[in-house]
């Protein structure tokens, strides 16, 4: 099922333009946009993913990863396809990739699902949050809007897990849909953006410190990958810019492993993500976690030290009272309830 898009505008002589991301495609009547399923039909903007769903889960809260939202819950996570990123290291390149293979019908991918079954499903399993993730939200905002109108009726809050390359436009309609964000900063560099993701670094940085002043609940996701942004100068600098915004972000730092056009690079090292997470600290950051490795990932209240949530894998002992450490009274930053 397709649908016209909002997140757009007529430039004339049948001509759209997308204003879903920062890339801001312009599109001629039977083009698509970079990610393969905003398409100018007929004049108008259409998102041709409206309503199919690829990959649908229930998963642990941490997975997506989100440490300080609501620790210990289920969470409804749900994706289509299409990106409007190419990063050669992608971990979900079979959803993200596919509506750019020539002759695919995207509109045909996937199953039809209605917003009223997510919710429906969440309410009954009381599930407190719908993840839209697997591949870039962004690009089928409407569609998150759509389902989140629905869900927000039972309760039920969004979570948007993404690269942050949307634009200003796209932030105002998610405002009053979405809770929380995990944002990847894939790295400080505008090369490594170009030349891996086919992107910017700027547009990132900018989005990262508009969700936060926003008030939204905000994590921030790093992929570790030997040899492209593990110097200790680059963690360092993405330490700094994320203590700038605030120190209470949530810093990720998690492990790489070889995946579709990366093969020849080796996994990330356990020291080497120790070494990055003593950085974050260092810095300033309060809460720095390593990720996609078999460890236990304690948060320790920054006042007194005291454990306050242990993670084993994904089973959690959340200690805290509504957000509050039990030894010293001290109010930890998060969403707790």
């Amino acid at each position: 099922m397709m649908h016209e898009a909002v997140l757009s505008k007529k430039l004339g002589g049948g001509d759209v333009g997308c204003l879903a991301c920062e890339r801001k495609c312009k599109m001629k009547p039977g083009m698509a946009g970079v990610c393969g399923v905003r398409k100018n039909v007929a004049g108008k903007l259409t998102l041709l993913v409206w309503g199919r769903v690829t990959g649908m889960a229930v998963d642990p809260m941490e997975k997506k990863p989100l440490y300080h939202f609501l620790p210990g819950s289920s969470i409804l996570s749900m994706g289509t396809v299409g990106c409007n990123f190419g990063c050669k290291f992608c971990q979900n390149y079979l959803e993200s990739q596919k509506s750019k293979e020539v002759g695919i019908r995207v509109e045909k991918l996937g199953k039809r699902v209605r917003p009223k079954e997510l919710m429906e499903y969440g309410v009954r399993n009381k599930i407190p949050a719908i993840a839209f993730t697997y591949n870039e939200p962004t690009i089928f905002s409407e569609w998150v809007v759509e389902v989140m109108k629905v869900a927000k009726k039972k309760g039920i809050r969004g979570v948007f897990v993404t690269n942050g390359y949307m634009s200003r436009e796209t932030l105002d309609y998610l405002d009053n849909y979405i809770d929380a964000y995990n944002v990847d900063l894939k790295s400080f560099s505008q090369r490594f953006y170009q030349e891996i993701c086919g992107a910017s670094l700027k547009p990132v940085l900018k989005n990262i410190e508009e969700i936060y002043k926003r008030k939204k609940w905000i994590e921030v996701t790093t992929l570790i990958i030997p040899g492209k942004n593990d110097s200790k100068k680059e963690l360092g600098q993405m330490a700094k810019f994320l203590v700038s915004v605030s120190k209470d972000i949530v810093w990720h730092v998690s492990a790489f492993y070889p995946n579709y056009r990366m093969q020849d690079i080796e996994s990330t090292s356990y020291e080497k993500l120790e070494e990055a997470v003593e950085i974050g600290k260092k810095a300033g950051l309060r809460y720095v976690y390593a990720g996609n490795i078999d460890k236990v990932n304690t948060t320790n209240c920054p006042k007194c030290g005291a454990e306050v949530i242990i993670r084993h894998g994904y089973q959690v002992e959340n200690r805290l009272k509504r957000g509050v450490c039990p030894k010293c009274g001290y109010k930890l930053s998060g969403v707790w309830e």
